[in-house]
């Protein structure tokens, strides 16, 4: 299974996006799950976690540079999620499953 974690302000819309997103791969028949957490435990998650992917959500981008970073001195990908891949609807969860296809 592959994992890829949103790291987002308050968790809150990113929870959502993570759920569907999840569901999207599910119904495609692939084996990915997306979770998020806010971008105070994006450090730890990045360090510690077994998440094969790392995306900031465009409200935290202002971390982007610092989480990058971070993920370079543990091996991992940490990616921007553009605005058009951060709305719930059929075409901004596809956008965001293509980003993570992209990338882990």
């Amino acid at each position: 299974m592959k994992k890829a974690l949103i790291i987002c302000a308050a968790g809150m819309s990113s929870s959502m996006m993570a759920s569907k997103t999840t569901e999207y791969f599910k119904g495609k028949g692939e084996d990915v799950f997306v979770d998020a957490v806010s971008a105070t435990e994006g450090d730890n998650q990045i360090k510690t976690s077994d998440f094969d992917l790392f995306l900031i959500s465009p409200q935290t981008t202002m971390y982007l540079d610092k989480f990058v970073k971070l993920g370079k001195t543990v091996g991992k990908p940490v990616v921007s999620i553009p605005f058009q891949a951060y709305v719930p609807i059929p075409t901004g969860i596809q956008k965001l499953a293509e980003l993570i296809e992209e990338n882990i």
